[in-house]
């Protein structure tokens, strides 16, 4: 039997990682979300801090061809793809697991038995979310949740050329904050 993969894109606030991480733990399979970020640190040689802002950024915004530096052969942000992209299908190939972001939905198209699911939930879900759960404060919650779903989205975008939350392009779209964070859970396992 092939590896079965759960793969979590999510809007920042939604709680898709914790979503991720509790159903690993009750499906007794590895998650993988900052430890890939430490993989691909140990193996770019680039600082965990560096790929954690930079590696779901904004690659593609409309002036990357003008100002990016590819006529000089790949950037920094091509070569954490590639190695992201090696990571990944090998840590499909060797267990059944939950990988949270970095593009897994598409890097394993076809190459692995996935579930591939997007978690959103409203602005004003997210909001109050990310308040209590990681303390931001210094700027207008909207702003900054705004702010990283327009990185993720491009980012997806430039490496995928996928429209990023479009519910056409994931097997399930769940909304956290209609449903709460268990029950998306028990839904992710039940249907692994």
């Amino acid at each position: 039997m092939s590896n079965r993969i759960i793969t979590i894109s999510r809007e920042f606030g939604s709680g898709g990682r914790t979503i991720g991480r509790r159903t690993a733990e009750k499906l007794g399979i590895p998650c993988y979300d900052a430890e890939l970020i430490y993989k691909i640190a140990k193996e770019s040689g680039f600082s965990a801090q560096y790929i954690k802002e930079e590696g779901e950024g904004a690659a593609g915004g409309w002036l990357s061809p003008i100002l990016s530096d590819r006529a000089m052969g790949p950037t920094n942000q091509d070569k954490l793809w590639l190695i992201q992209r090696k990571l990944i299908l090998e840590l499909a190939e060797k267990s059944s697991c939950v990988i949270v972001g970095r593009c897994a939905d598409f890097i394993l198209k076809g190459k692995a038995d996935c579930l591939n699911v997007f978690i959103h939930a409203s602005m004003e879900y997210r909001a109050d979310r990310i308040v209590k759960e990681y303390g931001e404060r210094e700027e207008a919650p909207e702003r900054r949740l705004k702010e990283k779903d327009k990185r993720r989205a491009a980012y997806h975008r430039f490496y995928t050329d996928m429209k990023w939350g479009r519910a056409q392009n994931y097997h399930l779209c769940l909304n956290s904050g209609a449903l709460g964070i268990d029950k998306c859970v028990e839904i992710l396992t039940d249907l692994y």
